[in-house]
């Protein structure tokens, strides 16, 4: 058998996947990771020969991708956000770089509001990336970091990343917030990417998140709006005198949602933010929380 280049197996992958009507990009983060190598390596390593067995699985995976939709990031295990690296699979919704965009705007509003010693919430955490982020990118100004989900599978997830990130997070298994109201938690800051796809939209959907992303993360009922309902109801008990809800939305519901935290908060000052694409994603709003539970 003739041996095969790294830029020949590159070169066909691409190929492979555009006719299939799949993006080339694949071709190169499979081939990295198959290969363990950096994309500073890839590039110096592209007229090396591949060993055959490597470019076997290389080829199956490629070919698995293409037919099924399966998404790349649950053949290599993992995904970045945020510059780090975390384990993802099956049990876990996919990090979206529109999810990088709420946890910045968390950021930066504790920033500005030069805020310490603040407890925080990520409801819904999936495999930890909102929780872990915040703990690590604002350091002791966070004096705790809790984080909840009703998969324990997805808690296993979110476990193992904030051990291997070294991340300090207290994790609970319960429906939304339930777990920390039980505990008589409370909360300055509340983040949140709940599920907020309307079961009507499935046909609209990718088949590389509608048959593959775990059905919890993607779909709530009421047009998408229950989770926010559910959330901010329980809100009520866990939240300060003076709070910060972040939530991210689907593209149509910021004024929708924005209604639900003006009925449930008579003081609050929300905003509807745009994404990089100029798409409402993010809502923020500062709450008087003046009820006692």
């Amino acid at each position: 058998m003739t041996a095969t280049t790294i830029y020949e197996a590159l070169k066909w992958a691409s190929s492979f996947l555009e006719n299939a009507s799949r993006e080339p990009k694949v071709a190169e983060i499979l081939i990295k990771h198959e290969l363990s190598m950096t994309q500073a390596q890839l590039i110096s390593s592209l007229r090396e020969n591949m060993a055959s067995h490597t470019f076997r699985s290389y080829k199956a995976k490629i070919e698995l991708h293409a037919q099924t939709g399966i998404p790349v990031q649950h053949l290599t295990g993992e995904e970045t956000f945020f510059d780090r690296t975390f384990q993802v699979n099956a049990d876990v919704l996919i990090p979206r770089p529109e999810t990088e965009e709420l946890v910045d705007h968390a950021i930066q509003t504790v920033k500005k509001k030069d805020w310490t010693d603040l407890t925080c919430v990520d409801v819904g955490t999936g495999s930890g990336i909102i929780a872990i982020t915040l703990a690590l990118e604002l350091g002791d100004t966070v004096e705790k970091m809790y984080a909840t989900d009703i998969s324990d599978s997805a808690l296993m997830i979110a476990k193992k990343n904030a051990g291997i990130l070294n991340a300090p997070v207290d994790f609970f298994q319960g429906n939304f917030l339930s777990p920390l109201i039980d505990q008589g938690i409370k909360a300055d800051i509340l983040v949140s990417n709940p599920p907020y796809i309307d079961r009507g939209e499935i046909g609209q959907m990718a088949d590389t998140v509608k048959n593959f992303d775990p059905e919890l993360a993607l779909f709530a009922e009421n047009k998408g709006l229950l989770a926010y309902e559910t959330i901010l109801e329980q809100a009520k008990a866990i939240l300060t005198e003076e709070a910060v809800i972040l939530f991210e939305i689907g593209y149509q519901q910021g004024e929708a949602v924005t209604d639900i935290i003006h009925s449930t908060f008579s003081k609050s000052n929300v905003q509807v933010l745009k994404d990089i694409n100029g798409k409402d994603r993010v809502v923020l709003a500062e709450v008087e929380n003046t009820v006692r539970l």
